[in-house]
């Protein structure tokens, strides 16, 4: 396991997340121990990243400190967009606030990868909850992705765990 990304790099600010390379010669044995063995970090969430080409288990801990672990050697393909149901809008919402902490860690100035990275999580994540325009902000996404979630909560009678918002919500605030 190897530290990359701006951190290994020394190109970090306070925002940034935490980017390690994990090689291993058992993909199989160290993605199923991944959640038991990230546990004692205190995760808010942890799962695959659905969008990746390689793997990814993403984990937010606490502060909120987003860490990827990147898992060499074995290709994944993106996912389709998710068909949000009763059993997975937890995932969605723990996705969204991973997705929108990692963007805002983006200069704003790099206007480029947050419209494309907007325009991504609208056809994967907000247009199947119903959300009818791409967000052009952090801050648009966040609102439009808290209406169509309450929408959802009524729909399928499920209530999603507010832990995540609470942490990350504030962090999305210009600096």
């Amino acid at each position: 396991m190897r530290l990359v990304g701006s951190r290994a790099e020394g190109r970090s600010h306070e925002r940034s997340d935490w980017d390690f390379v994990v090689e291993t010669g058992d993909f199989d044995a160290v993605a199923s121990a991944l959640p038991s063995l990230m546990q004692p970090l205190g995760c808010l969430s942890q799962q695959w990243d659905p969008l990746s080409p390689d793997w990814v288990w993403m984990l937010m801990l606490p502060g909120p400190v987003k860490v990827d672990l990147v898992m060499v050697g074995r290709p994944h393909s993106f996912e389709p967009p998710y068909v949000p149901s009763a059993r997975n809008l937890e995932a969605i919402d723990m996705h969204f606030w991973d997705w929108m902490l990692w963007l805002r860690s983006k200069p704003l100035a790099n206007r480029e990868l947050h419209e494309h990275e907007l325009n991504k999580l609208f056809v994967h994540l907000l247009a199947p909850l119903g959300v009818e325009a791409v967000p052009r902000s952090v801050g648009e996404a966040v609102a439009s992705y808290l209406d169509a979630r309450g929408r959802a909560e009524a729909r399928f009678r499920v209530k999603v765990p507010r832990h995540l918002e609470e942490e990350v919500a504030p962090a999305l605030q210009p600096l």
